[in-house]
């Protein structure tokens, strides 16, 4: 809107240009989010009401978007070819006759990447739709979660979904995909199509989208920080709530975090970590879910099950769940998570070949089907904790099961660099976990005291045994 004033300015007096940092400090982004994280410190019903105005805003200028492409688009730019591609490309400045176009601008079309760049987009573009998890981490404050969660969810999914694939067709119908500006696209192709006016209306609607964006990633955070302060993972202050009960500290600790990464590090390894981190959040969600939704009942039932367990017991298990029968839920999930991987790399490294339907790749995907599905089975078999809870995810096993291969599908098309800087970052997250979280769990202490418990009571029972074979 400005003319690149500030890229400009800091390129020149504070260019930084080391390996994995930005060209220079964003500190209009830095300036930003920490405006943001005190709106949302402040409250909720305040940051909820800007959130609604900002919104408002996207959604006319995405539909002002779409409108305009598919008036002043073109349906040819669906249909380049690849010759056309090799006359036209070769005049831009940015090519010289040594660069392999197809390897740059795919085979032109309306697929031009095909399905294996797609997948490899899905992965980047990840952190378009991660905003609607504040749905899910607000659980406790619905009055009826098992209708709201639900809804929520899938009616974002459905608007983003929408939204996305309007934007997309209407940019592409406006200009053709291998002219689009990588940084600003939008304001560029209105005034490829004449309509530079319109590009200042965009870019205050990118604006109040960057602002919507920014609010729903970080209202999650500070809440998931404030739980796990409050179960004893992280550190106490971080459970203070403000007069108007929101986490004031770990709202502003967070926000703070992400003011110095969008201030010192490259925005395309931002997205890339931000959605590699999503990824593996949601991975462990399924995998807790089935741990979880089979573990052993502390029903009377089974306290004092003191039964033999046959070879085979995982076969044909008892009616209720055991310590057994939630081992066996554990060990099986491992093994799904392992062959998940190697289903995810195989894939991944012989796209070609199975598109191609050879053979051998088909032989080695149905082999790894076919362990996936036997472990699906298995844990199928084992019977569920009768415990219910106010939401509870259905289609089990197979729908975490579905989700963890997804999640991981898509984190292995993430570059080396994405996996390096995710590793040291969870370095210091266990650091924190291992250093602080385990020795002041809340839920360590109450597994500790059932097992007192427990253990009191199997002390108690022997003794009375005991007094009745003496009086007897």
């Amino acid at each position: 809107m400005i003319g690149n004033v500030m890229v400009n300015y800091f390129s020149k007096h504070a260019a930084m240009g080391l390996p994995g940092l930005a060209p220079y400090p964003d500190v209009f982004a830095a300036a930003l989010i920490m405006l943001l994280a005190g709106l949302l410190a402040y409250g909720v019903k305040e940051s909820t009401t800007v959130n609604k105005i900002f919104t408002l805003v996207n959604i006319l200028v995405l539909v002002f978007v779409i409108i305009s492409g598919f008036i002043k688009g073109k349906i040819d730019n669906w249909y380049i070819t690849e010759e056309m591609l090799q006359n036209v490309t070769a005049q831009l400045d940015n090519l010289t006759s040594s660069v392999n176009v197809t390897s740059v601008y795919g085979v032109g079309g309306f697929f031009p990447f095909g399905f294996e760049g797609t997948l490899a987009g899905a992965a980047t573009c990840f952190y378009a739709f991660v905003g609607f998890d504040c749905i899910a981490t607000t659980g406790e404050e619905v009055k009826n979660p098992q209708k709201s969660i639900p809804l929520g969810i899938v009616g974002s999914l459905l608007i983003c979904f929408l939204a996305y694939c309007g934007v997309s067709a209407a940019l592409t119908l406006m200009m053709p995909y291998y002219l689009l500006d990588l940084h600003s696209p939008l304001p560029v192709a209105f005034t490829y199509i004449g309509w530079g006016a319109a590009k200042y209306v965009v870019a205050v609607g990118s604006l109040c989208a960057l602002s919507t964006s920014l609010l729903g990633s970080m209202f999650p955070m500070p809440r998931v920080l404030f739980a796990m302060a409050r179960d004893g993972l992280m550190f106490k202050a971080l459970r203070k709530v403000n007069v108007r009960q929101s986490p004031a500290v770990a709202t502003i600790s967070s926000g703070t975090v992400a003011a110095i990464m969008a201030l010192l590090f490259d925005l395309k390894a931002l997205v890339d970590m931000m959605s590699i981190g999503t990824l593996f959040a949601y991975t462990l969600v399924a995998i807790c879910i089935l741990i979880l939704r089979y573990q052993e009942s502390t029903s009377e039932e089974n306290l004092f099950h003191t039964s033999p367990t046959p070879t085979f017991a995982f076969l044909k298990p008892p009616s209720y769940p055991t310590r057994e029968t939630s081992k066996t839920v554990t060990t099986c999930t491992i093994f799904a998570v392992v062959v998940v991987v190697i289903l995810s790399v195989f894939m991944m490294k012989a796209i070609q070949p199975l598109l191609q339907c050879e053979v051998w790749s088909l032989v080695c995907l149905s082999v790894i089907l076919a362990v996936l599905i036997l472990i699906i089975l298995i844990i199928w078999r084992q019977p569920q904790n009768a415990t219910r809870a106010p939401f509870m995810v259905p289609f089990l096993p197979l729908l975490p099961v579905v989700s963890v291969f997804i999640n991981i599908y898509l984190m292995v098309q993430l570059g080396g660099d994405t996996w390096i800087r995710y590793a040291v970052w969870m370095a210091v997250g266990l650091l924190i976990y291992f250093g602080y979280g385990v020795r002041h769990s809340v839920q360590k202490q109450r597994l500790l005291n059932s097992q007192v418990n427990i253990e009191t009571i199997e002390d108690k029972t022997e003794k009375d045994g005991a007094k009745v074979e003496s009086s007897t």
